[in-house]
């Protein structure tokens, strides 16, 4: 066995770490990525309209939820970016269409977001 070993951890021990890498993941798309800034940034104030908004709690659930789902396809798509980067920086089409389709994912759940707000909104005001 080298020095790079890799240990499982299982029970409590697992969930610590867990905790800190996810912790570690969101601190560096807060403050590396731009775009999941900007998300974040729409994010908060939205939340807090969610919750002021004269809807029931599901609606609001579902408010909160579809910009959660923004922030997830943002980290889903940063990552593979990171992974594709990984392995090499010149052009491949295989590269090119996964960060296309991590891209679309992003736009996707944007589009699902404006739906849902939308909707709720139309509901509320139509």
């Amino acid at each position: 066995m080298n020095d790079k070993t890799i240990v499982k951890r299982t029970g409590f021990m697992r969930i610590i770490f867990t905790l800190k890498h996810s912790y570690n993941g969101f601190k560096w798309m807060i403050k590396n990525e731009a775009a999941f800034q900007q998300e974040l940034m729409l994010f908060i104030p939205l939340t807090a309209l969610a919750c002021y908004l004269d809807v029931s709690p599901v609606q609001s659930l579902c408010l909160i939820l579809s910009m959660m789902f923004v922030l997830f396809a943002e980290m889903v798509n940063t990552a593979i970016e990171a992974v594709v980067d990984r392995i090499g920086l010149e052009y491949h089409d295989l590269s090119g269409l996964a960060k296309n389709i991590g891209s679309g994912i992003v736009t996707l759940s944007l589009l699902m977001s404006v739906m849902v707000w939308g909707v709720v909104l139309f509901q509320l005001w139509g």
